[in-house]
């Protein structure tokens, strides 16, 4: 079990781990485990990092750089490793080297050219990468400095591998590096629907960077997170399914995939920091919802509103409700009171059970009463003006 609060932001998620440790083979095991520990071993310098007071931001560049920096760890465990690859130079005879140059430079042209962003701290951070993590490491992650990726089972016999290399899938890439991102900005706290708000929110901008590289349409986008990561012995399409949680895969060994589409079928657990990889169902489903009413390019409207929620309404703790009032809020003003991109949010949050204007939304896992049912239920008297005095106010009326 993770501790509470303590950072777990690698894109296997535990649960999925422990599955394996229990049904796969005595390698797979073996190798399920050894990843659960090495990532483990990086909790509390993310946890340190995400705590560090921010400090005072560094004069605007004149002019958005980029500066994606490859590192080679070799099977070893010491970072960042030998330099392999800089920005602007040639492309390497070593696949994991490019694709890791080349999904860091999508994500940075994303967050650049549709939110107008240098780079994940909005201050041109260059973009380091290792590659060739550890021996047979089933994961990739950001550590609140650079990305790493393991190399997955690409070692073992071919009737055991589950999963290829991890530079293999761009929204993989995406995602991690939005970590790094919400570190900078809500930095949310990595538990409960703070922390599933968290890998919502890398899900979103992973999807939208390989939507962008492909030039998709929330309509013709497949809304899956890992696409390509599973061999094919695996039976399952990828991590996670935006347009249908709980359907991304159902295998003997890595389970069925455990995440809600609906506020219904939330999973209270003190497992995976309160459910943080399993939780983000709910919000994903809104989003793809939103996308798909919008319609056209998903990163265009969707996600600038899902963009300016992030850098500028979002705190530490916000839950699904709070989340759902911050996307409303925003689309109003960008789009306009009942624009079809706020009717849009409207709809994508109802749908998962998620009803905005509906208090704080600070007990996880209810579904959140409408406030003119709540108002219902516990209507004070009138006073003699008409109003319920002061004092018998319920909170939040």
């Amino acid at each position: 079990m993770t501790n509470p609060g303590v950072y777990y932001q690698c894109i296997i998620p535990p649960y999925m781990q422990r599955k394996i440790a229990e049904n796969g083979t005595a390698e797979q095991k073996t190798r399920a485990l050894d990843s659960l520990s090495v990532s483990g071993q990086f909790r509390g310098q993310r946890q340190a990092i995400s705590e560090m007071p921010k400090m005072a931001p560094m004069a605007a560049l004149a002019e958005p750089i980029k500066q994606r920096t490859i590192y080679d760890a070799g099977t070893g465990t010491t970072l960042p490793g030998v330099r392999v690859r800089e920005e602007g130079a040639p492309p390497s005879s070593d696949v994991a080297v490019n694709e890791a140059y080349d999904g860091s430079g999508y994500t940075y042209d994303l967050f650049l050219e549709a939110y107008q962003r240098n780079s994940i701290d909005g201050n041109g951070l260059k973009l380091d990468s290792t590659v060739h993590y550890g021996k047979g490491y089933d994961n990739a992650f950001w550590n609140g400095k650079q990305m790493v990726y393991g190399d997955g089972d690409e070692d073992l016999p071919v009737d055991q591998r589950l999963f290829n290399r991890f530079t293999i899938c761009i929204d993989v890439m995406g995602h991690e590096l939005t970590h790094g991102v919400t570190q900078y900005e809500a930095n949310l706290i990595y538990q409960g629907q703070s922390g599933a708000l968290n890998e919502h929110m890398s899900d979103v901008f992973g999807s939208l960077v390989k939507q962008k590289s492909l030039n998709q349409t929330a309509q013709e986008a497949d809304w899956i997170i890992g696409a390509g990561l599973f061999t094919s012995r695996v039976k399952g399409v990828g991590i996670r399914s935006m347009k249908a949680p709980g359907t991304a895969y159902d295998d003997p060994i890595l389970g069925k995939d455990p995440q809600p589409a609906h506020m219904n079928d939330y999973v209270n657990t003190i497992e995976d920091n309160g459910g943080v990889h399993i939780n983000s169902g709910i919000p994903n489903h809104a989003f793809y919802i939103v996308a798909t009413e919008i319609g056209g390019y998903a990163w265009e409207k969707a996600g600038r509103i899902w963009y300016i929620t992030l850098r500028d309404k979002l705190t530490t703790t916000s839950s699904f409700v709070q989340a759902a009032q911050a996307t409303y809020q925003t689309a109003g003003e960008l789009y306009g009171t009942s624009s079809p991109e706020q009717n849009a949010v409207l709809k994508g949050w109802t749908d998962v059970g998620v009803q905005i204007g509906s208090g704080n939304g600070s007990n996880q896992g209810c579904l959140a009463a409408p406030v003119t049912l709540l108002r219902s239920l516990f209507a004070p008297k009138k006073s003699k003006a008409g109003q319920p005095s002061e004092s018998e106010r319920p909170e939040n009326w």
